[in-house]
């Protein structure tokens, strides 16, 4: 494992942006004080985002925003932009300031399936997004982590293409594993 010289704040991390230091287009995060490059998106990777983001709007109507690859201002070092995440109000409450949580985050993980359940999942328990889920393209199924801790998530199942999962802010709703598989 090599040595963090730096943790990055999210201002720090808006200044370089700002100054042209990435490069554009470049795909880059901030997670836990660290920039994160993320890696060009596959075809089932963005069909997984659509049909999630979809699936979720149709469900989490009144008093959500539905906001795909888009920031979370989560603490003073991370400002990840999940696959997909749902925050309480309307895109408009957020035209001066992104969202600083989340009642559902969603990743979808081709390829990054450790990154996704370590780092990731660290940083979304900490900052008190009350679920998280993971779809897990090469295995195809849903992870679902609940009940944020500051070490993590303290209940996770999996749930597979036959079974259906609902989001607990609207638990009336549930959501078909199979309809959020490419």
């Amino acid at each position: 494992m090599g040595v963090r010289i730096k943790a990055w704040t999210r201002e720090e991390y808006h200044r370089l942006a700002a100054a042209g230091v990435f490069a554009p287009g470049a795909r880059v995060q901030l997670v836990r004080g660290e920039i994160v490059e993320t890696t060009p998106q596959s075809a089932a990777h963005a069909t997984a985002v659509r049909l999630i983001q979809q699936r979720l709007e149709a469900v989490f109507r009144e008093g959500y925003d539905v906001r795909a690859q888009l920031p979370l201002a989560l603490s003073e070092d991370s400002e990840p932009e999940p696959d997909v995440a749902v925050v309480p109000g309307t895109a408009r409450d957020y035209s001066r300031e992104h969202p600083t949580s989340a009642v559902l985050v969603v990743e979808v993980a081709a390829g990054t399936l450790r990154f996704d359940q370590g780092s990731r999942a660290t940083m979304y328990a900490q900052a008190g997004v009350r679920e998280y889920w993971i779809l897990d393209l090469e295995r195809r199924v849903l992870e679902v982590h609940r009940h944020p801790r500051p070490s993590g998530y303290a209940a996770i199942t999996v749930a597979g293409p036959g079974e259906a999962v609902a989001p607990e802010a609207v638990p009336d709703t549930p959501l078909h594993v199979a309809d959020l598989l490419p």
